[in-house]
């Protein structure tokens, strides 16, 4: 059996096709175009993704038995708002997790509607990023177009409606909208009620690795595959990157160096942080997981090496960091504002601490640190709530790199396991499907199964004594700026 996994990314959708022994056959990735019509706004067409899903398809089964795929699932950008109509047609582009015009939404529900209602309802608090505060904006700013919404889906699940002819989610994704009782894992009557819709508005819940329905004839037509072959609900992109690398059951972590960069830890028990620092979301195992996010990680090494050093040579330019610890620039991974744990839209990046001396590698470290330093502001916050972590697992396209895996070992005293695959969401999603399809009893024994570690990077009792001192002075400089960022505003 074959099984597709789907990564519906921010710049590209990456399809991935694997076999029930967890052995990956092919890869394809289409590209397709991110907009921004105003500074700080992001949106996308999703007639984009189905187009370069459905052409992504069939390049990736080219030369394989199509009678033999037997399930497709997804890992998608999450938070993203996508608007139907009574026709199922798509009202205007979708809003993306990285929008940031919702600020003022956010800030009633968090300051009107109060942070400690909102944790009571859904377990996390309202961020720019999230899918309730974009309702707000869309009916205070797009009144005509509001009225005529008749489906509130996220990205990959409107691949799945596409596919299925199901509107449907998954737990793990709906977390993300600030719409969802993760607790009680059904949909909040009293955020629906704050956003004047209707639960007929919202897709139907499903576990990541339960199967929605089946690809619709005409699809399976075009594609040249089985009418029976299931499409399984998926999870959004942390938690299908989480399954990619085994990080289920309890107590297990996984960072991911994406777009943006995550810190996951799974958890059978549902918890919530006292300040709502970290995201307390649904799992794709069917358990729960707490999640810190900053917006901006390998797009920080992009806005540096690509923008800035009008270079694309990442090997070179990382590779000629050997000082570890030592440097004494400092920078602040605040391109689009952050999240976790901040929190805060107006925060913006910069480096600090340069001298006469200060070399074009110290710059490019202070980069690769400062995205280790944020991402431990969120391991701080989970160690608090007595969450004891060793070890971790990585992915992601920044996780490709030495000095990376290097420096986040050292700065978060960790253990960190490289895996043979770090195909992450996809390869995820390829494994829900096979779940979905019945190969495996739980999600857990998938992973377990097919997820192998092939090396793990150890932290180093001095640099991880240096990085410490660099780490509590890296913490210092938020707070100092905090108030200057809000007078420079969020354009």
């Amino acid at each position: 059996m074959l099984f597709i996994g789907i990564d519906l990314g921010t710049s590209a959708v990456k399809l991935l096709l694997m076999d029930e022994n967890g052995k990956i056959h092919n890869i394809v990735s289409k590209e397709y175009p991110l907009s921004f019509p105003e500074p700080g706004w992001a949106e996308q067409n999703p007639e984009d993704w189905y187009g370069q899903s459905i052409a992504g398809i069939n390049e990736l089964l080219a030369g394989f038995d199509k009678s033999e795929v037997a399930g497709i699932s997804f890992g998608g950008q999450m938070h993203g708002l996508v608007v139907l109509d009574e026709n199922d047609q798509v009202i205007r582009p979708a809003i993306l997790w990285n929008d940031g015009r919702s600020v003022k939404e956010t800030d009633y529900l968090n300051n009107k509607i109060g942070k400690e209602k909102l944790s009571q309802y859904t377990a996390n608090i309202a961020f720019a990023g999230f899918t309730a505060p974009k309702i707000l904006w869309m009916k205070e700013n797009e009144p005509e177009n509001f009225a005529r919404v008749k489906k509130i889906m996220l990205p990959k699940d409107y691949l799945a409606y596409r596919l299925s002819g199901v509107h449907c989610t998954d737990y793990s994704d709906a977390s993300g909208m600030l719409l969802l009782d993760v607790k009680n894992r059904c949909w909040s009557k009293e955020m629906i009620e704050i956003c004047g819709i209707s639960e007929e508005m919202l897709p139907k819940l499903f576990e990541s690795y339960e199967a929605v329905g089946q690809v619709k004839p005409e699809i399976a037509k075009q594609l040249g595959i089985k009418e029976e072959v299931k499409v399984v609900a998926g999870a959004g992109d942390n938690a299908a990157a989480a399954v990619g690398t085994g990080t289920v059951g309890d107590g297990r972590c996984n960072i991911s160096l994406g777009t943006s960069g995550t810190i996951f830890i799974a958890s059978k028990d549902f918890c919530v942080d006292k300040y709502n620092a970290l995201h307390s979301f649904g799992h794709a195992d069917g358990n729960y997981h707490l999640m810190g996010c900053m917006l901006s990680a390998a797009a920080c090494n992009k806005w540096w090496l690509e923008g800035i050093l009008d270079t694309k040579d990442y090997v070179k330019e990382q590779t000629a960091i050997t000082n570890f610890g030592n440097n004494q620039v400092f920078y602040l991974p605040y391109l689009m504002g952050e999240r976790s744990p901040h929190n805060d839209p107006f925060a913006r990046a910069m480096f600090i601490g340069m001298s006469m001396d200060t070399s074009r590698t110290d710059m490019t470290q202070a980069v690769m640190e400062g995205i280790a330093f944020g991402l431990r502001d969120s391991l701080e916050v989970a160690r608090s709530l007595g969450i004891g972590i060793q070890r971790t697992k990585i992915c992601g396209g920044g996780a490709k790199s030495a000095a990376a895996k290097k420096i986040v070992a050292n700065v978060m005293d960790l253990s960190v396991d490289v895996i043979e695959s770090e195909e992450g969401p996809g390869y995820g999603a390829a494994i829900l499907a096979a779940v979905g399809c019945g190969v495996f009893a739980s999600v857990e024994e998938a992973a377990d199964k097919l997820v192998k570690v092939t090396a793990t990077v150890e932290p180093e009792k001095e640099l991880v004594a240096k990085y410490e001192e660099r780490y509590q002075k890296f913490r210092q400089i938020y707070p100092l700026v905090k108030d200057f960022y809000h007078t420079l505003g969020t354009n």
